[in-house]
Parts: C-alpha cells; sequence; structure tokens
C-alpha cells in the first residue's frame, strides 16, 4: 500500500531471525475465510450505500457464492519493526494483523463478498524496505519466504476448501507480485486454468506476454484471463517508470475495454474514500497511458487531492464499484458457459 515515511532496516537478511512458517490449518493464520467473521463481510457506509443496501444491489452474498475469490493483500508492513524479525512479517504479530483487517481486508477484500467466498491467507510478507534497498540479494531472500507462504497457502486452499470450483485470484502491490507468479506456476497451461474465472493482478507492472497460456483481459465480460493496472496522477511518470511500468499492460477499471482506453467521471460507478464511505458515482476518470492507468483529482471532498501523483493506495478504492460489479459480471458469463 506504500508509505509516506522510509524505513531503513538496521539488519541483513541473514541477521534478521525468519519467522515461524504459518499453519493453514488454523483459522487464526487467515486474515478472511468465509466461515468466521472478518473484514472480507463488510460493507461501505455512507447514503450512496445505504441506498444499495436497500435496494439489495449492495449485499455480502459469500454463503451462496458459486465461486471463490483467492486474495493476496499489498504490503502493509511498512513501519519501524518491534520484533527481531526486520525482513518479513510474523503471522502471529496481533499489531501487524489489525493493520492488515483494518486497511486492505476491509477496503480491497470486501469488494469481492458480492461475488464468491473470501480467502485471504495471511504470509510472511517482506518488509516494504525490500523494494528499496541496494541489497538485491537481501531484498530476493525475503520475496521467496513471502512467496513459500503464498504457495503454500493456495495449496492447502486447492486441498481443503475448493473442492472443484471455479475461483478468481485478486492482489495488490506485494500480493500481485506474487500473485503473478501463483498464477503462472500453478494455473497457465495447468488443469487449473479451466477453474480460473479472472485474476485481478493490481498494482504491479506484468508485460502482455508474461504468461504463455492466459490472456490479458480486453474485454468486460472475457473469462479465464488476467488483469492489471497502476494507478497515477494525470500526466505523471515515476522515477521507478522505466523499471517495468513501460512494458506492463493496463487495463481501464471502468471500461474494461482495449478498445475505449478513456473513460469520462460520468461512466465511474463509484468508490470507497478512507474511511471506507462509499463515494457516489462519476467521481473519477481514468485513462490508460503507455503502462499507466492516469487520473484526474477525484470529485469528492478534500483540496490536497489535487496534488496527489501517486494513487497506488487506491488502486481498487477509487474503482471499488467498478470492480465489484465487473466481478460478478465475469463470473455470471463463466457460470453460464
Amino acid at each position: 500500500m506504500g508509505c509516506n515515511k522510509v524505513v531503513t532496516l538496521s539488519k541483513s537478511f541473514e541477521e534478521s531471525p525468519v519467522p515461524p512458517t504459518p499453519d493453514y490449518s488454523n483459522p487464526d493464520h487467515w486474515a478472511a475465510l468465509p466461515t468466521k467473521a472478518d473484514m472480507a463481510d463488510g460493507l461501505p457506509d455512507g447514503k450512496v450505500a445505504d441506498a444499495l443496501v436497500a435496494s439489495g444491489e449492495l449485499a455480502d452474498r459469500q454463503t451462496e457464492a458459486a465461486i471463490d475469490v483467492f486474495f493476496l493483500y499489498p504490503t502493509i508492513y511498512t513501519y519501524e519493526p518491534t520484533q527481531a524479525n526486520e525482513w518479513n512479517a510474523d503471522v502471529n504479530d496481533l499489531e501487524l494483523n489489525d493493520k492488515v483487517e483494518q486497511s486492505t481486508i476491509k477496503h480491497q477484500a470486501s469488494l469481492f463478498n458480492g461475488v464468491g467466498k473470501i480467502y485471504a491467507p495471511r504470509y510472511r510478507q517482506g518488509h516494504y524496505y525490500m523494494y528499496l534497498t541496494p541489497n538485491k540479494e537481501d531484498a530476493e531472500k525475503a520475496a521467496a519466504i513471502a512467496y513459500a507462504d503464498v504457495k503454500a497457502a493456495f495449496e492447502y486452499y486447492l486441498k481443503h476448501y475448493n473442492q472443484g470450483r471455479p475461483f478468481i485470484i485478486a492482489s495488490h502491490s506485494q500480493g500481485s507480485q506474487m500473485g503473478r507468479m501463483l498464477v503462472r506456476d500453478y494455473i497457465d497451461g495447468k488443469t487449473l486454468q479451466e477453474q480460473l474465472v479472472a485474476a485481478y493482478l493490481v498494482g504491479w507492472a506484468i508485460p502482455p506476454d508474461y504468461y504463455d497460456s492466459i490472456e490479458p483481459c480486453t474485454a468486460p465480460s472475457q473469462t479465464g484471463c488476467w488483469m492489471t493496472w497502476n494507478t497515477k496522477g494525470y500526466g505523471h511518470y515515476p522515477k521507478y517508470y522505466e523499471q517495468g511500468l513501460n512494458r506492463s499492460l493496463s487495463v481501464n477499471p471502468i471500461t474494461w475495454s482495449v478498445d475505449q482506453p478513456s473513460a469520462g467521471y460520468e461512466d465511474h460507478l463509484g468508490g470507497v474514500n478512507a474511511k471506507y464511505a462509499l463515494l457516489g458515482p462519476e467521481s473519477v476518470d481514468a485513462h490508460v497511458q503507455e503502462g499507466l492507468l492516469w487520473v484526474h483529482p477525484p470529485k469528492i471532498p478534500g483540496a490536497k487531492l489535487a496534488r496527489i501523483k501517486n494513487w497506488h493506495r487506491a488502486d481498487y478504492n477509487l474503482f471499488w464499484l467498478d470492480v465489484r460489479r465487473n466481478a460478478q459480471l465475469r463470473a455470471e458469463a463463466f457460470l453460464s458457459r
């Protein structure tokens, strides 16, 4: 999700203890499960949300859902470490777990509760510093720990929960770093590809030819495909643009069509703000530009929004209702085949 203050870790990876391996038979090692009450079950607040709830359009439908959603959250471990394990998070860290649940599970994973049963494993995510350190070997080792957990969680999910059901892979930022590899290693060209509704690998640079068999999503109701977008202020190219974003394939999360790279405010369905209140429609525009998704300042209260150049934290939030309805559309198309 990013962080405002850059935290430099005091130890090398080898000097930092590796936290205990998660046990995915333990419900506490999942940030969200359809069998327990968690933040993924929630719905936004506000008058717009209340009206949609009253109409029956906005509801938690996990109980009757015919598909699953395997969700991988972004980097929330961004602050000064409070435990000896600096490079990778401990899934038993109650402080961090609360931050995960109150941010990404509440604001991001919940948007999929209208379409599927949500499974969000806790994993030993790498500290945000692994993206900044000049020591790439340390960064690779931390990422390897995180990916080992993601693979173990997915294997446990397949064996104990999935039961052959269709599924969506959804993720953000570091979660999408892990998610794109998970799709490559377990789904692309494999038997599981037949169960893939779509992969929302948001907030990570992915080139169009990354997969051998799975095609990029180019139309709103297309299934068995993948997509990503990386949101920036209009006209902004970040300093790290040439490190992969310039080669990334971005979809517009309002139009969902390669034939319509631009969408005006009038096309937007709705987002959520920092307080998890549903914003009304026509709040955001979006334009695909050379691997990026550009937005003008959202039409919501807050003068400071006009100065924001990096909207990475809000890749999902800005388009909360657009993504929710698109996931429902793709699920309906998949189930009607």
